[in-house]
C-alpha cells in the first residue's frame, strides 16, 4: 500500500466515525456536506478527529476556510467567484485542485469543494514528503504536498 492510499483508508475511517456514515458512501468525489450530511459542527469533530490519527496540528480555517470571500465585492460579484476570488481561495488552500471549480466559479458550489478527496489531499499535503503519519507527529510544519494520483497524471 502506497503511503498515499494508507493516508486515504485513514481520512475515510476518520470521516466514517465522525459523521456516522457508512463506508460505501465515503468515496472520493463524495462532498462532506451535500452527499455525506456534514453539519458545521462535524467540520470541528472531523479536524479534531484528524489531528489525533495523524498527529498533525491544523490551524483553525486551514482545512476548511470560514467565510472565503466574506461579502467582498472584489471577490464575488452576481453569484460568481472573481479572478481576485480565486486568488484568495487558492492562497487559503494551496492543497487542493481548483481546476473544476476555476471553470464554474458558482458561489454556490464552494461548499462542493470539500470531498472526501479534497481531505486527504489536505493531510497528504500537511504532512509533507516522506512524512512518517501518526500521533507522535503533533505540529507537523507543513511541506511540499506529497505526490497524489492526481497530481502524477
Amino acid at each position: 500500500m502506497s503511503p498515499y492510499e494508507d493516508v486515504r483508508g485513514r481520512v475515510a475511517r476518520v470521516l466514517i466515525e465522525a459523521l456516522n456514515v457508512d463506508e460505501d458512501e465515503v468515496r472520493p468525489a463524495a462532498t462532506l456536506q451535500g452527499d455525506l450530511g456534514a453539519e458545521s459542527i462535524d467540520f470541528l469533530d472531523i479536524v479534531f478527529r484528524l489531528e489525533r490519527e495523524f498527529g498533525i496540528k491544523i490551524p483553525r480555517g486551514e482545512l476548511f476556510p470560514e467565510s472565503v470571500f466574506e461579502g467582498d465585492p472584489d471577490f464575488v460579484q452576481g453569484g460568481r467567484v472573481t479572478d481576485g476570488g480565486m486568488t484568495e481561495l487558492r492562497s487559503r488552500m494551496p492543497y487542493a485542485d481548483l481546476a473544476g471549480f476555476d471553470r464554474d466559479r458558482r458561489l454556490s458550489a464552494v461548499s462542493d469543494l470539500f470531498t472526501v478527496a479534497l481531505v486527504t489531499e489536505y493531510v497528504t499535503w500537511k504532512l509533507g514528503p516522506g512524512a512518517e503519519a501518526g500521533p507522535d507527529r503533533v505540529g507537523v510544519v507543513p511541506g511540499p504536498q506529497v505526490q497524489s494520483p492526481s497530481q502524477t497524471a
